[in-house]
């Protein structure tokens, strides 16, 4: 509800009025538009009152985008005037808007992450206590297995990726399709500690031949070029983080044949 007050010489102040937005978006049997979705949440949130017009069929739709000159919904309309879609309502507010092409980390922060609570969670599961020599053994071998994951999830796109750097995967193609099935079957096996014989061997292979692969091609040939270890779409870029993925492989398997020699 709005109240008036008077102030001296500017006449009347409407006072808690909501401010009002028009928006039109999909909302079909066959599809509800996700972006339509966050610009009413944005829209509430900013503190607007929301008039919400759905187009509900594909006619109804292409008529709307006709009318207005527009190529894509939602549209919002705020006094009258058009703001754009979700992305040109963000910039209204002042709000980031995400690149698509921008160089990230977050892919690999977000599998280490995980891999680190996860084996602090089974250690805690099986000893009552996080800070064990295994939970540092089962991070290693868990964040293999997760980055395995990624790169398994499109090999294709993975062994284009990897293709550009990977010495060995350059002199024969095939490496560049196994190399993902290795680092899984290595992680898992160090999980159960089970066949050291197998896992030791395939995670020193692998994490040498990456880790000389990666040096040369960042540190010596100072090649800009985007990391294939969280799969073939991702925009990490190829460097310390790859090189560290590579040593820690290597780690992990001299740590084991260490342990199963003692």
């Amino acid at each position: 509800m709005s109240a008036t007050i008077s102030s001296a010489g500017h006449g009347t102040v409407q006072v808690g009025t909501p401010r009002k937005a028009v928006i039109y978006r999909m909302v079909m049997p066959e599809h509800l538009c996700p972006f339509g979705l966050k610009s009413v949440d944005l829209l509430k949130r900013e503190g607007f009152e929301v008039e919400d017009h759905w187009l509900t069929t594909r006619e109804e739709t292409d008529a709307f985008k006709a009318e207005h000159g527009v190529k894509t919904t939602p549209q919002t309309f705020i006094d009258g005037e058009r703001v754009g879609g979700y992305d040109d309502l963000r910039r209204r507010f002042n709000k980031s808007i995400a690149d698509p092409n921008a160089v990230t980390y977050a892919p690999v922060v977000a599998v280490f992450a995980m891999s680190a609570l996860m084996a602090l969670a089974v250690s805690w599961a099986m000893f009552g206590s996080l800070l064990t020599v295994r939970a540092v053994e089962w991070f290693i071998a868990i964040a293999m297995c997760l980055l395995a994951v990624q790169k398994l999830r499109d090999v294709e796109g993975f062994s284009n990726m990897f293709l550009g750097y990977d010495l060995l995967a350059r002199r024969w193609v095939q490496y560049a399709y196994l190399y993902p099935f290795g680092e899984a079957l290595a992680g898992v096996l160090m999980i159960a500690g089970a066949l050291t014989w197998l896992s030791v061997p395939i995670a020193l292979f692998i994490g040498t031949v990456g880790a000389v692969s990666v040096f040369k091609a960042v540190y010596v040939d100072k090649r800009e070029l985007k990391c294939a270890c969280v799969g073939g779409d991702s925009n990490v870029p190829l460097g310390f983080v790859s090189l560290t993925e590579n040593l820690m492989m290597v780690a992990m398997g001299l740590w084991m044949a260490f342990r199963a020699l003692t």
